[in-house]
């Protein structure tokens, strides 16, 4: 990220383990991006849609939450049924929380003792966005979606996640109709935790994978 920018933060770079500086995604635009742009002005053209839909379309993307994403895992953490359910067709799952994949597949893939896993969109930013809400800027670099997958333990810890030798780290690109969503392990010491609580500790990091839900002392 550049200096002196003045947008908000959900995070303080000066923090331990606060998120690595990322530049400026300055890349033209891509493919899909400029595939969407030619889409949207073809149905206003053709009267499918208007501007002003479209804008409250995105409004409503723009108010999407992690949180949402959160309740999802608390659930999952509580409810071994629910659980199988969301590992098995995370689409599916996902539809109890009013989440509505369309025809995108999701894909929930689990942390266990032996494998993290992490997701990347390699070609741009595909992410789900019903359960995450918007993607952060460093998830869209170029930097991230090329290292992710060449030296994810290096990444990773530059997030501050130190991933034991013995486990082995799995990369997730996304697609354009796949998405992915990481179903972190339960902390140690949240037994007898209330869903509420549960979500509270699971962030949107831990849900890419580059994070780890985390008991405050």
């Amino acid at each position: 990220m550049s200096g002196g920018h003045t947008h908000p933060h959900d995070h303080d770079h000066d923090k331990p383990g606060a998120h690595p500086l990322q530049p400026d995604d300055v890349s033209p635009a891509s493919r899909y991006e400029l595939m969407t742009l030619a889409m949207q002005e073809l149905l206003i053209e053709k009267g499918v849609l208007t501007s002003e839909q479209i804008r409250r379309g995105l409004e409503v993307i723009d108010s999407w939450q992690p949180s949402r994403g959160a309740d999802v895992v608390a659930r999952a953490w509580l409810e071994p049924e629910f659980k199988q359910r969301l590992l098995k067709d995370g689409s599916a799952a996902v539809a109890d929380f009013g989440v509505d994949m369309g025809v995108v597949k999701l894909t929930v893939v689990e942390n266990t003792e032996h494998v993290h896993n992490v997701i990347v969109c390699t070609l741009c930013s595909c992410y789900p966005r019903g359960l995450l809400g918007l993607p952060p800027d460093w998830y869209r670099s170029k930097r991230y979606r090329a290292r992710i997958v060449r030296e994810p333990r290096k990444v990773l810890a530059e997030f501050g996640t130190e991933i034991p030798d013995g486990v082995t780290v799995r990369v997730h690109d996304s697609l354009a109709d796949l998405r992915y969503l990481v179903l972190p392990r339960r902390p140690e010491g949240t037994q007898g935790w209330s869903r509420e609580q549960l979500a509270s500790i699971v962030n949107r990091d831990a849900m890419v994978g580059v994070g780890l839900p985390k008991v405050q002392a």
